[in-house]
């Protein structure tokens, strides 16, 4: 294994306990990468949608995103309009499907709703048809709920193999959207890979569906703390991808 391995191997085992699955619903929650950290990023090829977790710019924007559950913290769509966040959210219709209103209200002080297949299941491994109609059937169901077409999607659990990009790029995605950092149970950023530090251009993910500790706003209002104090600003992701 090359030393670049070994760091995102050792990345993703730190991560473990600090990531978890954007399901909602009974049971204990799965850890969101499946164990693992999201498979690296890359460029687009053969007219594959690039697979990100950092978008090179050097503007002093990181962006955030949520999987699903951000509208169960009633405070979280005060926070999104009064600090005017561009926030990115990924929906699973099963999940968030009972919800749409509220997320029509996120939507309405400044959220993007972009998708994350109908039914949360792990794409990585299983056949293009089945792929294509969890991301396909996704678009159809955002489309007629709120008119809108997403361009960027998010796989469960970050896995996704070759047959998950080409479902994509048939669904009309433009980029496939992973994180390069996330908050740990205590709040503070980890990070799946690299130096150990936000950089402009970062993808944080924000897990709404955490069962213990601070609220989403609370742990959204913890990494702004630390965005600002960086000299950095949260910038939309479909204005950069």
């Amino acid at each position: 294994m090359t030393r670049r391995g070994l760091a995102v191997r050792a990345a993703g085992a730190a991560l473990a306990a600090a990531l978890l699955t954007a399901c909602a619903g009974g049971g204990a929650p799965a850890d969101r990468t499946g164990g693992k950290a999201p498979e690296p990023a890359r460029g687009g090829a053969g007219g594959l949608p690039p697979v990100v977790d950092r978008v090179p710019t050097r503007d002093r924007v990181v962006f955030l995103t949520y999987d699903d559950g951000a509208e169960r913290d009633p405070r979280f769509p005060a926070l999104v309009r009064d600090r005017r966040l561009p926030v990115t959210l990924f929906l699973t219709d099963t999940v968030a499907g009972p919800a749409y209103g509220d997320f029509a209200r996120l939507r309405a002080v400044g959220a993007s709703l972009q998708n994350h297949t109908l039914d949360h299941p792990a794409l990585r491994g299983l056949p293009y048809p089945g792929q294509r109609a969890e991301i396909c059937g996704q678009q159809r169901k955002l489309n007629a709920r709120f008119g809108v077409r997403p361009r960027l999607f998010r796989p469960p659990y970050g896995r996704y193999d070759t047959a998950t990009l080409r479902a994509a790029a048939d669904c009309g995605i433009t980029a496939v959207v992973l994180w390069r950092a996330a908050p740990d149970p205590s709040g503070a950023l980890a990070f799946t890979h690299g130096e150990p530090r936000l950089r402009p251009g970062d993808v944080i993910a924000i897990d709404p569906d955490r069962p213990k500790g601070a609220a989403l706003t609370e742990r959204t209002e913890k990494v702004l703390e630390e965005i600002e104090g960086r000299g950095l600003r949260v910038g939309r992701l479909e204005d950069y991808l």
